[in-house]
């Protein structure tokens, strides 16, 4: 414990899992934390439960406005900003390119990039004055590689993520500040519901259907946790990755490494016998 002391983090998206259990694990590493989300009751409960350390702030991270008034609430309250976690996100439109709706497709991007190109562009100022900085954005391995989505536009959004981190990285890493984003694997949260039109309520109840259904999707034998992306961004908020910049560290059980092992040794077991069965 201790990790973070001193350090004062801002996290987006964070009424629900990764961003609320980044809070509990931040605060519990000896940061002040100011939460941001839409739903006001859930964040002000949060707050509540972690103490004098957390500040919640109802913020739509699309509108510039509101952003810019978070980042200095975290610097009004505390000081100082040490880590922003751009986290906040949401599902996108599924199905094919020809069925795509514009505005839906507007609406995702502007959650999904514009946010974090916001929380960027307004934490990168008092982090100049400060000489020092990890900025951490949420990427998915839906943006290193296609059909790891339900929705193409989300893969989309999120190899702009990937990319736009490293351009920042490149500009903000000469006055001390790191950009790194975490592509999270099969994390199980309620976004998976939310993609498939449950209702919020709804879909915050599926992450225990989401830990059987992923289980065995990757050769690590369960499914990914929000504390396991948590564990990271404590990596790389801290004094321990102070030489790490521009990078995009995957946090997937090796579900994007290829072919899983038993499953191609299956096949390679069918493959033999289609064989024997020919020279018969």
């Amino acid at each position: 414990m201790g990790r973070l002391d001193g350090k004062v983090a801002v996290i987006t998206g964070a009424t629900s899992g990764i961003g609320l259990r980044t809070a509990e694990i931040f605060v519990a590493e000896g940061a002040k934390v100011v939460i941001a989300g839409r739903r006001a009751p859930e964040g002000e409960a949060l707050a509540r439960k972690l103490g004098a350390h957390c500040v919640f702030r109802r913020t739509d991270v699309t509108v510039e406005d509101e952003v810019r008034a978070l980042i200095g609430e975290a610097v009004g309250k505390f000081g100082r900003i040490d880590c922003l976690f751009n986290n906040a996100g949401g599902p996108a439109q599924t199905g094919g390119i020809e069925g795509l709706e514009v505005a839906r497709f507007d609406a995702a991007m502007a959650t999904l990039v514009r946010s974090v190109m916001l929380g960027m562009k307004h934490a990168a100022p008092h982090m100049r004055r400060q000489g020092s900085g990890s900025i951490i954005n949420n990427g998915s391995i839906a943006g290193r590689l296609a059909g790891f989505s339900s929705s193409l536009v989300y893969g989309a959004a999120k190899a702009a993520v990937i990319h736009l981190t490293k351009c920042v990285a490149m500009e903000l890493g000469e006055s001390g500040i790191r950009v790194n984003s975490i592509s999270p694997g099969a994390i199980a949260t309620g976004i998976f519901g939310k993609a498939l039109g449950l209702s919020v309520e709804a879909a915050e109840k599926t992450p225990d259907v989401m830990r059987e259904v992923y289980k065995t999707a990757q050769p690590i034998p369960r499914a990914g946790l929000p504390e396991d992306i948590a564990h990271a961004a404590v990596f790389l908020a801290s004094n321990e990755s102070s030489f790490i910049n521009g990078h995009d560290l995957v946090v997937d059980g090796a579900i994007t490494g290829g072919r899983n092992w038993t499953a191609q040794q299956q096949g390679l077991a069918a493959l033999r016998k289609t064989f024997e069965q020919g020279a018969g």
